[in-house]
């Protein structure tokens, strides 16, 4: 079958066939919904899902993923609303892939594949292309068929501005001599990506001698992360009610009621069955999440399942080790759903609402950010000799003084003081 043509670069939106699969008492609901949201990942790649194809089996089926029967029936339905693509909610094998383009006579695609897409269209920074390149890549060097690939310097054969949801790519090149390309890219990209993670790391050592709290800002895809952390700060970063409209991590630096500042950093989006290859191609930017002193987990109040969104949250940060990370609970878009939000507080003590949009509940968020800072803290008493004054201003300098008072023996301080900053002062602790 010949490679499609690229109709959404003409401005032509593809027609769409869902496909899910409940597996053995899966609830059929579970699986609508699953499709609903690929409904939106399909949207925001530029396509248009015209019908779906759900079939409840125990277990997939090595030759079409769902059976030949349902296949056959998914032939019928494509020819009946003239689907350029049938996208499945779960992922293909290559011969999984291979066995149902053959049989339907169309592209065969899944959700890894519509997620790599958004991802490539959406990547602007030159980190962002690679990291999306590199797990373009990884997916595709298993399922050339030779067909051909053409790769270019900056996002492989589904870059942004290049092919589309539903394409492979023109060109008919050699299938060994594609693989070899590619394995030399895929090589040349991991190793960009461990000199930025080099580099990163460096970064994170500049700020942990600046002793400066890190919050970074985690949640679902469309959450609002981006407007929250322009409510808070003036970061002026792109805002879009799209899935994945931020890639690259933003920080910025925020002053707390308190007096203490801190740095706050946005984050890519999470989502349900997030391709592995791309938290894998990410890690340098998710670093920032396990990396931080106190995470902000924010949930969309107004989704249909905040609860499944919450874990499919936590299941990532447990995949880049970020689990261990103290976690302050904030659900957003109280503007669209008051009352919804109000439950899910009552439902999880300590958590804060918010409406990013309006700045409503801010407020109290920053209130409880430096609540949770400061419980990570120890206050210690301190008895400095008058002659050391470099030890008063380090006090000073490394946490939070809460008073200070001058007695027969010296400046007896009481402060707030993180582990670092116990260490440097233990011997005039008291």
């Amino acid at each position: 079958m010949a490679p499609p043509t690229q109709l959404i670069e003409r401005g032509f939106r593809e027609k769409i066939v869902l496909v899910g699969v409940a597996r053995g008492e899966q609830d059929l609901d579970d699986v609508e919904q699953s499709l609903d949201e690929l409904a939106q990942l399909v949207d925001t790649a530029g396509a248009d899902a015209v019908a779906r194809v759900v079939q409840r089996r125990d277990a997939p089926d090595p030759t079409y993923y769902i059976g030949k029967g349902k296949a056959e029936e998914l032939r019928a339905v494509s020819l009946e609303v003239d689907s350029d693509t049938v996208v499945f909610d779960d992922e293909l094998t290559p011969a999984q892939q291979y066995n149902l383009e053959k049989l339907l006579g169309r592209t065969a695609i899944d959700r890894t594949a519509v997620i790599l897409d958004i991802f490539a269209q959406n990547a602007s920074s030159q980190e962002g292309k690679a990291q999306v390149e590199l797990a373009l890549l990884r997916y595709r060097l298993p399922r050339l068929r030779g067909r051909g690939v053409q790769l270019s310097q900056q996002a492989g054969g589904m870059s942004a501005g290049g092919a589309r949801i539903g394409t492979r790519g023109p060109g008919e090149t050699q299938l060994e001599t594609d693989r070899r390309r590619i394995q030399r890219r895929i090589t040349k990209l991991e190793h960009d990506m461990k000199d930025i993670a080099r580099h990163r790391v460096t970064q994170r050592k500049a700020q942990r001698r600046s002793r400066i709290a890190h919050v970074a800002i985690v949640g679902y895809t469309n959450a609002g992360k981006s407007t929250l952390l322009n409510q808070l700060t003036d970061a002026g970063v792109l805002v879009e009610d799209r899935l994945f409209a931020t890639l690259d991590a933003t920080t910025r630096r925020l002053d707390l009621p308190g007096g203490e500042a801190v740095l706050v950093s946005d984050t890519v989006g999470f989502i349900k069955k997030l391709p592995h290859g791309l938290v894998e191609a990410f890690k340098s930017t998710l670093a920032v999440a396990a990396d931080a002193d106190l995470l902000v987990h924010l949930v969309d109040s107004s989704a249909a399942d905040p609860e499944g969104q919450m874990r499919a949250v936590r299941e990532v940060l447990t995949e880049i080790a970020a689990d261990s990370v103290p976690e302050l609970l904030v659900f957003n878009k109280t503007d669209r759903a008051s009352k919804a939000g109000a439950r899910l507080v009552d439902r999880h003590p300590g958590s804060v609402a918010v409406s990013a949009r309006t700045g409503a509940g801010t407020d109290g968020l920053l209130h409880a950010i430096g609540d949770r800072l400061r419980t990570l803290t120890e206050v210690v008493e301190l008895l400095i000799p008058y002659d050391r004054g470099d030890l008063v201003a380090a006090a000073h300098r490394e946490g939070e003084v809460l008073s200070e008072a001058h007695t027969e023996g010296g400046v007896q301080i009481r402060a707030r003081l993180d582990a670092a900053g116990k260490a440097l002062l233990a011997h005039v602790a008291r």
